[in-house]
């Protein structure tokens, strides 16, 4: 099947957690003659359609890697830029997303943006922290390994001062300490431009995703290319180590006669994915 063959129906299975690695902004914009930063500026469109197509259709979480931990190696005039449209998108995009009762949080390591930066992370994330249509995480500076290494030493703190302990520590209790928190397993992760790797992003939260690669560029990608890709998440079976039969029988069971399950998607009720 094509791309395009993925309709999204009515009462389709929705994922409760979705990811995008947003490439192709440089491509984008080196096709049409332009700089590299031309197409990271056509790419906030891109991100604002998908924040907006995401709450319409009921995703719970929706992770957007911006600026990985490696991006600082790119050229100086292109990082430069990406700051500077980090904080103009900031500013332009916090009303709305006030509006629509979205939660933003940046997630990373912000310490190494500037401090004029790092409070304009720090408003946005505390004017919208009460709101909750969506949560929306943002990986700025962000690496997945760092994500591990850092919920490593968190944990490690934390039995110093005798708030946890070795014997009680589980994949559930670790994944807590994680950037993305009690949020971390993703159902869908999309990746734009058509390269079939994961870039060192959320690493753990990606253990059961399903990944859904496309060729069109972040530019590129709207409300449609989103349903497309939701569409074809709910034709994937998950097995999360089980047989086909088993799961069948599972989801049978599930949304028999009299159950209130019936036609939902068992995710959003249990919080736990599909």
């Amino acid at each position: 099947m094509t791309e395009s063959s993925y309709a999204l129906k009515i009462g389709e299975r929705i994922p409760r957690h979705v990811a995008i690695i947003m490439d192709g902004n440089g491509r984008w914009a080196k096709a049409r003659g332009k700089i590299r930063i031309f197409g990271h500026h056509a790419g906030v469109g891109s991100v604002r359609s998908s924040v907006q197509r995401a709450a319409e259709l009921g995703v719970k979480v929706l992770t957007l890697f911006a600026f990985s931990s490696e991006n600082w190696n790119r050229p100086e005039a292109e990082v430069s830029g990406l700051m500077k449209l980090f904080g103009l998108a900031i500013r332009k995009e916090l009303p709305s997303l006030m509006k629509n009762g979205i939660k933003v949080r940046f997630i990373g390591d912000l310490s190494r943006f500037s401090r004029s930066l790092r409070q304009m992370l720090e408003r946005a994330m505390e004017e919208t922290r009460d709101n909750g249509s969506l949560l929306l995480n943002i990986a700025v500076n962000y690496g997945g390994r760092w994500d591990i290494v850092n919920a490593a030493r968190e944990f490690a703190r934390d039995c110093a001062e005798g708030r946890a302990d070795t014997s009680s520590l589980s994949e559930e209790s670790f994944s807590r300490y994680l950037s993305t928190g009690e949020y971390s397993d993703v159902d869908l992760l999309i990746r734009t431009g058509g390269d079939f790797r994961i870039s060192n992003f959320l690493i753990w939260q990606l253990a059961y995703a399903e990944i859904y690669v496309t060729k069109v560029l972040w530019p590129d990608f709207g409300p449609e290319e989103f349903d497309r890709a939701v569409g074809w998440f709910g034709t994937r079976e998950r097995r999360f180590g089980m047989t086909g039969d088993q799961v069948r029988q599972i989801e049978s069971e599930k949304s028999g006669p009299g159950s209130d399950a019936a036609g939902k998607n068992p995710s959003a009720e249990s919080g736990q994915p599909v």
